[in-house]
């Protein structure tokens, strides 16, 4: 059974970072090749794709909204993804998710994703 598990969330003031984790396990064939990613869904609002990882190539992908204020990295070795969020703004305030199972960069279609973890940014 699939499992994947977010941690990391908070609450930070505007310019601020916060480092999300999430920590996947029981997929039916190894973790390598599968892409991964996260989205986040923030409250009346559709869900958002945020970064997409290829399992191909490994490197991040983000929407141009993004414009270098997160970082997305997966540890095959610890079956593990990872999003650094800088210059975090009120409207970056989330729930994030990880995901994995798709094709990149439509995250929010992914076969597979966590319970979520919340972002809130505000002063």
């Amino acid at each position: 059974q699939v499992q994947m598990v977010e941690s990391g969330g908070g609450s930070v003031q505007p310019g601020g970072s916060l480092r999300l984790s999430c920590k996947a396990s029981g997929f039916p064939d190894p973790f390598t090749f599968y892409n991964v990613g996260w989205f986040r869904q923030a409250p009346g609002k559709e869900r958002e794709a945020v970064s997409c990882i290829e399992w191909k190539d490994e490197v991040p992908v983000y929407p141009d909204w993004v414009k270098g204020r997160f970082t997305a990295s997966r540890d095959n070795t610890k079956k593990s993804l990872y999003l650094q969020l800088d210059s975090l703004k009120p409207e970056d305030t989330a729930m994030y998710y990880c995901a994995a199972g798709g094709q990149c960069p439509d995250t929010t279609m992914f076969t597979w994703a966590g319970q979520g973890t919340q972002v809130t940014v505000s002063s």
